[in-house]
């Protein structure tokens, strides 16, 4: 019996209509790209000190001493958070004029009572000059974007089912309808807490319409366009969105026009609705036939060829029927032995993946310079390593070209921990290496899950992957936090874990040159651990 990609071999694989939705699937993937790192600068926070009221009657001298001065790390500062009692300080200027003879460490201190004053050399307003996310409320900042992360976590979770029940396209267009419509409602957030619970909601659909564009993609594309579109295509597409944000961000310096701003490209995919079809692969799967032969007819006319009078014989149909009458849910990907092992060490990958990347970037030293150019630099990197991502998966078996990536991420993290603190210039290197191999990585890793997972399981199966990344990235600074007790165990504990992985992918069957599965049952098995033979005997379990 034939499989898909022989029953639609007549279409070709690069024609017109191809092209079409290979640029228009990879665009919907561009506002992702600073939709979730828009936090980078509406939740950076400027340099800050108490506000002193300007009604009181104090000389320069005795205003210029109202803060008091603390040690942070070899310099002297003024404080941020704390000021001597202004009442005080208004009685000893009437008393001591000159300061020469006044011990100040014997003046009481308070908090900021009045609020705080915020630098305006390079914004005009963040969220944290706005609702003062700052001293006793400074762990506000960083837990918005736990918040965001916990969204893209429930989303990736929820909307991996309903993709797989109600659609790619349904799946696609309202979860960037989420996206964008929430980034809108955020720039009109009264408190703080709204902001979060919006800013939950984005999380919701940034992600998931990214995994829906990807899985769509990867179904209406024949299998030598599929890998350039999941890593040239979708990922460039990102990495562009990424660069524009500091682009934008560099002449807009208020949070609340800059969010609105980011949030208008959303609305310019709207017409897309009637142009994008819905996967035929899925169609066919849920018994939805005559829709099915619609689309690929539509995409013969658009490609200039002639469909064959029938596309599925009797045989075909029947078997699509059967599969049709088939219900899948989350517990498929765990039922029989083989896919649950594949799920497992797929989770387990994909967490430990963002660890790695979110940990290196926490360990990152402070770069000199300017914090645009930084952001813009960062993103850059990602299109080579995008691009080697593609040139690997081309020329290489997918489970050596992913394991040997995260094998070099891991001896990276190794060797930053061996780099003396006098050659900061190398470890900024070895970081940027980092930053180039787990990118490559991760380009990778999405496009190896989607061909080992079925047809009738694969959204679910890359949307639960998702979801484990989502894990790794909020217990990341945990692993961080380590380094109070010993500042080489996180390096130890994220390039062992990493190393791990690497040793997980190898045993993971190879898809390279093989057809996507459409079922279950169609799936390659995976490898035994005292032999490198499948382990069919195994998957009646």
């Amino acid at each position: 019996m034939r499989d898909y990609d022989e029953m639609t071999a007549f279409l070709g694989e690069w024609g017109p209509y191809q092209r079409f939705i290979f640029f228009f699937l990879s665009l919907s993937v561009f506002p992702n790209g600073f939709c979730g790192l828009s936090i980078v600068f509406i939740g950076d926070v400027p340099e800050h000190r108490c506000l002193i009221p300007g009604n009181l009657n104090l000389s320069e001298v005795w205003m210029n001493r109202t803060l008091p001065l603390v040690q942070e790390g070899d310099k002297l500062q003024y404080s941020k958070c704390r000021r001597y009692r202004l009442d005080v300080i208004s009685n000893l200027s009437e008393t001591f004029p000159d300061l020469d003879f006044f011990n100040m460490s014997e003046v009481e201190q308070e908090p900021c009572l009045d609020g705080w004053e915020y630098s305006k050399d390079q914004y005009i307003s963040t969220i944290v000059t706005e609702w003062d996310l700052v001293c006793n409320n400074d762990w506000k900042g960083p837990f918005s974007m736990s918040v965001f992360f916990l969204g893209v976590l429930v989303g990736t979770f929820i909307t991996g089912q309903l993709s797989d029940r109600f659609g790619r396209k349904a799946v696609l267009f309202g979860t960037m309808a989420v996206q964008t419509g929430f980034t809108m409602i955020q720039v009109f957030s009264p408190k703080w807490e709204i902001f979060c619970l919006l800013n939950f909601f984005v999380g919701v659909g940034q992600i998931s319409n990214y995994v829906a564009a990807f899985v769509l993609g990867s179904e209406v594309l024949g299998k030598s366009v599929r890998v350039i579109y999941s890593t040239l295509g979708v990922c460039i597409s990102y990495a562009i969105g990424y660069m524009f944000l500091p682009l934008v961000a560099y002449f807009i310096r208020s949070w609340r026009i800059l969010l609105f701003t980011l949030s208008l490209p959303g609305l310019l995919y709207i017409p897309l609705w009637w142009f994008v079809p819905e996967s035929p692969r899925w169609l066919l799967l849920k018994g939805r036939i005559q829709e099915a032969e619609a689309i690929l007819r539509l995409i013969a006319r658009k490609n200039g060829v002639t469909s064959p009078a029938v596309l599925f014989n009797d045989l075909e149909l029947e078997d699509m029927k059967a599969k049709s009458l088939q219900p899948y849910t989350i517990i498929h990907l765990v039922k029989t032995y083989n896919i649950r092992a594949i799920t497992i060490i797929n989770f387990l990958v994909w967490m430990i993946l963002s660890i790695e990347y979110y940990g290196l970037s926490l360990n990152t030293p402070n770069l000199n310079g300017d914090a645009y150019l930084n952001c813009f630099f960062s993103a850059a990197i990602e299109v080579p390593a995008y691009t080697a991502a593609w040139l690997l998966l081309q020329r290489f078996p997918r489970r050596f070209s992913l394991s040997g990536a995260l094998f070099l991420g891991g001896v990276v993290l190794f060797f930053i921990q061996l780099v003396p603190s006098n050659l900061s210039i190398f470890t900024t290197v070895l970081v940027m290496v980092g930053k180039f191999v787990i990118t490559s990585a991760f380009s990778m890793v999405y496009v190896y899950t989607a061909e080992l997972y079925p047809t009738v399981v694969r959204n679910m199966g890359v949307g639960v992957s998702t979801m484990a990344s989502r894990l790794g990235s909020i217990i990341s600074p945990y692993f961080v936090y380590l380094g109070a007790y010993n500042e080489l165990l996180p390096f130890i504990l994220m390039g062992g874990l990493t190393v791990l992985s690497a040793i997980l992918i190898l045993f993971l069957p190879e898809t390279i040159n093989i057809p996507l599965p459409e079922t279950i049952d169609q799936m390659q098995k995976i490898k035994c651990f005292k032999s490198r033979t499948p382990c069919s005997d195994q998957d009646k379990f």
